[in-house]
């Protein structure tokens, strides 16, 4: 019985890992939809503004997402 609930809890750590990088590849477009300058070209170019601004919609949305799956487990 426990390694069922085990391997179910594995599975939706996985299955959540893949959705908060899908979620945050998604978000990552979006922003770069939504600004008037060319994200990727900043972030290559060195713009620590831009990756502080990149780097925290990836936190807050890990979070997020984290929390959503953190309260499926329950």
């Amino acid at each position: 019985m426990e390694l069922s609930i085990t391997l179910l809890n594995f599975a939706y750590a996985i299955f959540g890992a893949l959705f908060t990088l899908l979620f945050m590849m998604i978000g990552y477009k979006i922003f770069d939809k939504v600004t008037p300058f060319d994200t990727s070209r900043h972030l290559a170019e060195n713009n620590v503004a831009v990756g502080i601004v990149v780097g925290s919609i990836f936190i807050g949305l890990g979070v997020a997402i984290g929390l959503v799956i953190g309260l499926g487990l329950n």
